[in-house]
């Protein structure tokens, strides 16, 4: 561990008084300070799958087609991790690889997960 994290590490546990918090904690913490860099990519992998099944599950019922559900899934999947790590956590990408890593963390998995849940709630709901 570098010595800037040991400080951000040591600071923060004083401002909390001196108690770790918990990933799920600092999942919804503003600028939360990230021990271990696959703590962070965890965390990153498993918000895009959350986002995933949502989208899905609306493009389903909604029922979106084609190349443009594809495209918005993409631009929102994309952009909501975005201004998540870089606005919220406001986390160093250097650290990570740069913004393009960050961005396709977990992508691929998560479209796989999109398009089963968006062709499972489709089939159901709009063909009989």
């Amino acid at each position: 561990m570098s010595n800037s994290s040991k400080r951000k590490e040591e600071s923060h546990l004083l401002m909390n008084g001196g108690v770790k918090q918990s990933t799920w904690t600092k999942v919804f913490n503003s600028k939360a300070v990230w021990e271990e860099k696959d703590e962070f990519l965890d965390v990153i992998y498993w918000l895009r799958q959350i986002i995933a099944v949502i989208l899905g599950v609306i493009w389903g019922v909604a029922p979106l087609k084609g190349f443009l559900g594809i495209a918005i899934f993409c631009v929102i999947n994309a952009g909501v991790l975005y201004v998540y790590f870089s606005s919220f956590q406001q986390v160093d990408e250097e650290e990570y690889g740069g913004t393009w890593e960050l961005t396709k963390e977990g992508f691929m998995t998560s479209f796989a997960l999109f398009l089963v849940v968006w062709i499972i709630f489709y089939t159901a709901l709009h063909f009989e």
